[in-house]
């Protein structure tokens, strides 16, 4: 074979090289909210928003999240107008999350997250997933109160099996409330 010809060894090498260097979990932080909240996501998200039923009102939910690594990492925020009404919409969340869960084993605790209200306080759900295949859950419940009186409620959710255990260590702790 000439010298002058090219051989795709060197290209297959350097292809595989950058696949190995392309890192599933591509972690930047991102502005949530506009009270300020700063999240680490593994990959560029989308932004959306919704209106869900909280206990009897429609509550404008505004959405961040992405895919990555085989699970949804995701953020949800509303403004309630003081503690008690924040306190009764994290109680509707709560249902209507458990209700979507349906009889899957669920566990509650309680959560610390830096700077967030006491009322109503951090609170975390965990659901390994159901027998009927339903995927696992991890939620962090948490609030801040604003200048203004108001309180903004948060839900930040890893929905899936991601393909590293660390993911969802890495992106709770990764939340920061200035």
């Amino acid at each position: 074979m000439p010298s002058s010809a090219l051989h795709p060894w060197p290209a297959l090498a350097v292809a595989a090289l950058v696949a190995a260097c392309s890192p599933t979990f591509n972690w930047r932080e991102v502005p949530v909210a506009e009270s300020g909240l700063v999240a680490m996501l593994p990959c560029k998200p989308d932004r959306a928003d919704r209106a869900l039923p909280l206990g009897a009102e429609s509550v404008r939910v505004d959405m961040t999240g992405c895919e990555a690594g085989g699970a949804t990492f995701a953020i949800a925020h509303a403004s309630a107008s003081g503690p008690a009404q924040a306190e009764a919409w994290l109680n509707a969340w709560r249902a209507a999350t458990r209700a979507q869960l349906g009889g899957a084993a669920a566990a509650e605790s309680s959560a610390a997250v830096q700077r967030a209200t006491a009322t109503p306080s951090p609170l975390r759900l965990d659901a390994p997933g159901a027998p009927q295949g339903a995927a696992p859950v991890q939620i962090l419940w948490f609030a801040q109160s604003q200048k203004d009186g108001s309180v903004v409620l948060y839900q930040a959710t890893v929905l899936g099996k991601p393909s590293s255990d660390e993911a969802p260590k890495a992106f709770f702790e990764g939340l920061r409330l200035p």
